[in-house]
């Protein structure tokens, strides 16, 4: 009886003791192609259970070619970056953070054996190295979407991303603008970037936003602003119009009628000509670099009398002029549809800043209260 029992063949896989004295377990992939464990065993019952479980694996298909991982976190992620429909700001953004955050620490790694400790002490060590947190969140964000398509494309079986919060990076509050500082700043800039000024806090725009703006898209007759276009800086220098930044970025924008002396002033002495042309060019007829313009932003905070201390920007004027439309009353989606979200994160940033309203309301509500008591039996 016993001598049947070591005899009968398994019915899935087998297992064989090595010259060693420890034991291995082979078996048949989903592929056909004969495997083996990725080790030995000390005893033949843990090599039997671990066929059990990997023959459970492949009943349920969830079986993964262990093969397939073994391709490097640094090939993978240039494959990934590749293959993603990026802006070029973005895909170069990308690019820029996997070469200098992690190929030099991760990159040389197989996909199947980078472990969530790795990722934890890589995360430790960079934080330690210096590497600024709202960086190094970025980069997490990156990494986890590159491991999640790799679970997706089953070569690996779970992200290794799995930090909690890691991928938030909280950036102190910007600075607002008083309304008085807006109109010092646009009455001190250099007068071909006035109107600039205005639009970034009135129709809070964004920089590449404004400079990508031709005449055909400004309706004085509706004063209503179209925004489809967006110019993005590349690291060399190189300057494209793209679509913005998401869906949401192409959008109308309502103008205060107040502006319009200071757009026609601006389409009759600053503009290019012709519909094609572009509503803000430098001296010499280019379009703004973000340097440079930031120079001459210096400039005009210096003649306004604004200290340079809370470190003023001008897309702190798209914060500003976003602050004021939530203070209005603007809803959630009104603001989203404004800004050009498809998010409501940042829309909510400016909701936050309605505390004055937020006053009002109750103070309307204690009006309320009153007159209830006030009536006879309350």
């Amino acid at each position: 009886m016993a001598g049947n029992a070591k005899g009968r063949k398994r019915r899935f896989g087998s297992v064989r003791k090595l010259p060693s004295g420890a034991w291995q377990a082979r078996y048949t992939g989903a592929d056909g192609l004969p495997r083996k464990a990725p080790t030995t065993f000390d005893t033949k019952r843990s090599a039997e259970q671990w066929l059990v479980e990997m023959e459970a694996e492949l009943l349920r298909g969830e079986w993964l070619d262990p093969d397939a991982g073994k391709v490097t976190l640094a090939a993978y992620a240039d494959r990934w970056v590749r293959e993603r429909d990026l802006k070029a700001r973005t895909r170069e953004e990308y690019v820029r953070h996997l070469r200098l955050h992690v190929q030099p620490y991760l990159g040389e790694r197989a996909l199947n054996k980078v472990t969530a400790a790795h990722v934890r002490s890589w995360r430790s060590d960079r934080l330690a190295a210096g590497v600024g947190k709202p960086t190094l969140a970025k980069t997490y964000r990156i990494l986890h979407a590159v491991f999640a398509t790799a679970v997706d494309d089953d070569l690996i079986r779970r992200n290794p991303c799995r930090i909690k919060g890691a991928g938030q990076d909280k950036t102190p509050e910007r600075p607002t603008a008083t309304l008085d500082q807006v109109f010092a700043i646009a009455d001190s800039i250099q007068p071909r970037y006035r109107l600039l000024v205005l639009l970034a806090a009135f129709a809070q725009l964004r920089f590449g936003e404004l400079v990508a703006l031709r005449r055909r898209d400004v309706d004085l007759a509706q004063m209503e602003l179209r925004v489809h276009r967006a110019t993005a800086e590349m690291q060399d220098g190189t300057q494209l119009d793209d679509d913005p930044k998401s869906a949401a970025g192409t959008r109308p924008i309502s103008l205060p009628p107040g502006l319009r002396v200071d757009i026609e002033s601006h389409l009759a002495r600053h503009a290019q000509a012709g519909p094609n042309g572009r509503l803000f060019v430098g001296p010499l007829g280019a379009i703004p670099r973000r340097r440079n313009f930031n120079r001459v932003w210096r400039e005009a905070l210096l003649v306004a009398g604004i200290p340079d201390s809370p470190g003023l920007h001008l897309h702190d004027l798209r914060h500003t002029g976003s602050t004021w439309s939530a203070q209005s009353g603007a809803t959630l989606k009104e603001l989203m549809a404004r800004i050009g979200h498809s998010s409501t994160r940042a829309a909510m940033i400016y909701q936050h800043a309605t505390r004055d309203r937020d006053h009002a309301i109750a103070a309307a509500l204690d009006a309320l209260i009153e007159e209830a008591r006030g009536r006879p039996g309350t």
